[in-house]
C-alpha cells in the first residue's frame, strides 16, 4: 500500500512515470472493476474489460492527479473515468442506432445480481449529473456504489464519512434517480 500511496503522491506532483509504475500495482483491481461494469452492460457490448481499463488509463494519464490520498481514492477516480468511457461509448452507439426505451432503474437489484440490467447509461449519466448539481454527496455515493462496485463500508472509507451517512445518501439517491428517470416531476428534498 505504501508503494501505491507514494506513486500517487509523485503523480500528483507531475511525475508521469509514477502513473506508469502505479498501473501494474492496481491493474488487477482495475480489470475487476471493468469486468464488474461490463457485466451490467448489454450482452453484445463491443468493449472488453481490458479495453475499458486501457481507455481509462489513457484518460487518467491525460488528466492531472488531484492529490489522491490512497488506493481507494484512485480506484474511485478510475471508476468515474470508466463510467465516462461507457457513457461515451453508449452515446456513440445511440447516435448510430436510435434505440428504444429501457426498463425502470433498479440500483439495488443491479448491485445484488451483477447481471445485465439494460439501464440506459446516457439517461443515468444525465440524471446523475443533475443529482450532482443538487446534492453532490449522494451523487458521489452512487458513482462509488453502482459504478465502482464498492460496499457501504468501502464507500464510507473513500468519502471519509460514517456508513450510516452513506446509507442515507444511497437511499435518497435511489429515490431521486428513479423519479428523475421515470419522468416524475416531484423530487425529494436534498439530502446532501
Amino acid at each position: 500500500m505504501a508503494d501505491v500511496t507514494e506513486l500517487l503522491e509523485r503523480w500528483g506532483k507531475g511525475d508521469e512515470k509514477a502513473l506508469e509504475a502505479l498501473v501494474p500495482l492496481v491493474y488487477r483491481e482495475l480489470r475487476q472493476l471493468a469486468a464488474y461494469y461490463l457485466k451490467r452492460e448489454r450482452t453484445d457490448h463491443t468493449l472488453q474489460p481490458t479495453a475499458l481499463v486501457h481507455e481509462a488509463y489513457l484518460r487518467l494519464a491525460r488528466e492531472s492527479s488531484s492529490g489522491f490520498n490512497n488506493r481507494h481514492h484512485f480506484l474511485g477516480a478510475a471508476a468515474n473515468v470508466m463510467r465516462r468511457v461507457l457513457v461515451d461509448h453508449s452515446r456513440r452507439r445511440k447516435a448510430v442506432k436510435r434505440g428504444s426505451g429501457t426498463p425502470a432503474l433498479d440500483l439495488d437489484r443491479s448491485l445484488e445480481a451483477g447481471v445485465d440490467t439494460r439501464v440506459d447509461l446516457i439517461a443515468l449519466d444525465q440524471a446523475l449529473t443533475r443529482l450532482g448539481e443538487r446534492s453532490p454527496a449522494p451523487a458521489r455515493v452512487v458513482e462509488l456504489r453502482y459504478f465502482g462496485g464498492l460496499s457501504i463500508e468501502e464507500t464510507a472509507t473513500v468519502l471519509g464519512v460514517a456508513p450510516a451517512t452513506v446509507k442515507r445518501h444511497w437511499a435518497f439517491a435511489r429515490v431521486w434517480l428513479y423519479r428523475e428517470m421515470s419522468g416524475r416531476d416531484s423530487h425529494p428534498r436534498d439530502a446532501g
